[in-house]
């Protein structure tokens, strides 16, 4: 296990990061906004297991085989920003009846969570940040490395999926009020699509 004083400085760090607005925060607050504060819990939970696939790969040490291949990593890369923007287009594009409402149904908890945990596991720049930043906080004479990392790994996990589930419950009950306007509605998708789209590209054209 780390140190007591490395726990708190690592604790202390993290907060600050998991709720800057980053792509896990925007991702849940344009879900819970559109499909309610289920969807956008589930989006939270989903988020949540793909860290925690991404805190197994990076033990195994799966992850840096990625990061040490260009080739691998610009295919993991495109394959999350194509998954972002497709969903995103797909937003965009959903036709809405004269009243407001969606012709197709608001998106179930399940798919929604489905969806956040494959594209937080296709996010290339998710296994970069458990490989380079987990290490600091590593101190190979305070015993089993890669215990070390699956705690600091998980920890990271149970902090990032509280800040989501905040946002999550937050904007579901804003999303609430604004889905009762037909005017607002109207253009949520198309802003929340566009949303998506835009952390597509940003994924897509990002170094390495």
């Amino acid at each position: 296990m780390p140190e007591m004083t490395v726990l708190l400085t690592y604790l202390a760090v993290l907060v600050g990061f998991v709720f800057f607005p980053g792509p896990s925060i925007l991702l849940t607050l344009a879900r819970a906004s559109t499909s309610g504060t289920r969807a956008g819990i589930a989006t939270s939970l989903g988020i949540g297991l793909g860290d925690v696939i991404h805190t197994l790969l990076a033990v195994v040490g799966v992850s840096a085989i990625v990061m040490a291949s260009a080739n691998a990593f610009l295919a993991v890369k495109l394959l999350g920003a194509g998954y972002l923007i497709y969903i995103g287009l797909r937003s965009i594009f959903e036709r809405t009846s004269l009243q407001g409402q969606p012709d197709l149904p608001l998106i179930t908890p399940r798919k929604a969570s489905r969806q956040a945990c494959l594209a937080e596991v296709l996010n290339p720049k998710s296994a970069m940040f458990f490989l380079a930043f987990l290490p600091q906080f590593v101190a190979p004479d305070q015993g089993n490395v890669a215990l070390q990392l699956l705690v600091l790994g998980l920890l990271f996990v149970v902090v990032g999926t509280a800040a989501t589930l905040l946002v999550a419950v937050g904007a579901g009950a804003i999303g609430a009020t604004l889905r009762s306007n037909p005017a607002i509605q109207r253009w949520q998708g198309k802003v929340v699509g566009t949303l998506y789209c835009a952390l597509g590209v940003r994924l897509a054209f990002q170094p390495r």
